[in-house]
């Protein structure tokens, strides 16, 4: 079953960390000095929040997929709307090695589609320049881009 994945950048982590664990009421599944994410099964989300020094915001929407086979009907769910996108695959982002498809929708929101296959030991070493541009400048200048 795929589920909804939201990212936000926040200002404070340790602060965002203690209110989504209490509004979700259970512990990240993964956290790091950098990042959390919560995987929940109810509300169906993987929800993650990573420091930014800019303002709080939406950094990406997704659909994470459980198997190869749902990534590839999400692909062509994206391919039939027409939409440009990018296919990573074996990414190593967010602390997770995952295959991808980015797109941008009409609004220019960025959605991400993902299948993850293991774990990673660093938040990330992808960088994306056709379609998603998810991260910002400086993080893309160092490789951070999730």
């Amino acid at each position: 079953m795929k589920c909804l994945y939201v990212s936000l950048k926040v200002r404070d982590l340790s602060e965002s960390v203690r209110f989504y664990s209490a509004l979700f009421g259970e512990e990240p599944s993964v956290l790091k000095n950098d990042y959390a994410k919560w995987d929940l099964d109810d509300p169906a989300v993987n929800f993650a929040i990573t420091p930014t020094d800019g303002e709080p915001s939406l950094n990406h929407l997704g659909i994470q997929a459980e198997t190869h086979a749902e990534l590839a009907l999400v692909r062509d769910r994206i391919a039939k709307a027409d939409a440009p996108a990018e296919d990573q695959d074996d990414a190593a982002c967010c602390y997770a090695k995952s295959d991808k498809t980015w797109t941008i929708d009409p609004q220019g929101f960025v959605w991400e589609a993902f299948h993850s296959t293991d774990t990673h030991e660093t938040f990330g070493e992808d960088t994306l320049n056709k379609v998603a541009i998810c991260c910002e400048p400086s993080e893309q200048a160092s490789g951070r881009c999730c």
